[in-house]
C-alpha cells in the first residue's frame, strides 16, 4: 500500500490545500493529513477544531485520514508507514523553504521522499493567512475555503 503524509498547520484548510489533498488521493492508496503543532505559532483554531474542519471538507475522499501531532513530520510519516511527504508549492519562495525542509528530512530518513505538487494557478495566491484576513473583512470566501467550513469561519471572524 502506498501511503503519503501531507503535513501542515491548516489554520484553516483552504481550497488550495483541498486541491492538493484530492490530487494526492488519486495518486496514493492512502493520504494522511497531519496537523502539526508548532509551538512557535499561535493558531486561530485549536488542533481539534482544525481536524474537525478538515474531516468535514474531505468526506468525499474515502482514502484520507486526519491526525494531530506535535512530532516532526518525518516521525509522523514513519508512525503511519508513509514513504512520501506531500508538499504544495505556490511560488519560488515556497520552493526555497520546502527544499530546505526536504533535504533536512532526507538527512533524517533517506527512505522517505518528498513530492512537490505545484498549486493550480487559481490557487497560487491562497494561504491560511490570506483566508483569515479576507474573513476579517467579511469578503466572499467561496473561492478561498471549502464550502463545509465557510459558515464557521465567517462566524469566528464576525
Amino acid at each position: 500500500m502506498k501511503i503519503a503524509l501531507y503535513p501542515g498547520s491548516f489554520d484553516p484548510i483552504t481550497i488550495g490545500h483541498l486541491d492538493i489533498i484530492e490530487r494526492s488521493a488519486k495518486i496514493f492508496d492512502k493520504v494522511v493529513i497531519a496537523i502539526l503543532i508548532n509551538p512557535r505559532k499561535t493558531p486561530s483554531f485549536s488542533a481539534e477544531k482544525r481536524k474537525e474542519m478538515i474531516e468535514r471538507s474531505v468526506t468525499h475522499l474515502q482514502n484520507v485520514e486526519v491526525v494531530v501531532s506535535s512530532d516532526l513530520a518525518i516521525e509522523v510519516a514513519k508512525a503511519h508507514d508513509a514513504k512520501i511527504l506531500i508538499r504544495g508549492i505556490r511560488a519560488v519562495a515556497d520552493y526555497e523553504y520546502e527544499l530546505q525542509q526536504a533535504t533536512t528530512n532526507m538527512a533524517l530518513d533517506e527512505e522517505i521522499e518528498t513530492l512537490f505538487l505545484v498549486a493550480r494557478p487559481e490557487y497560487s495566491f491562497l494561504s491560511s493567512s490570506v483566508a483569515k484576513e479576507l474573513a476579517r473583512y467579511h469578503c466572499n470566501l467561496t473561492k478561498i475555503l471549502p464550502e463545509a467550513i465557510i459558515e464557521e469561519i465567517e462566524e469566528k471572524f464576525r
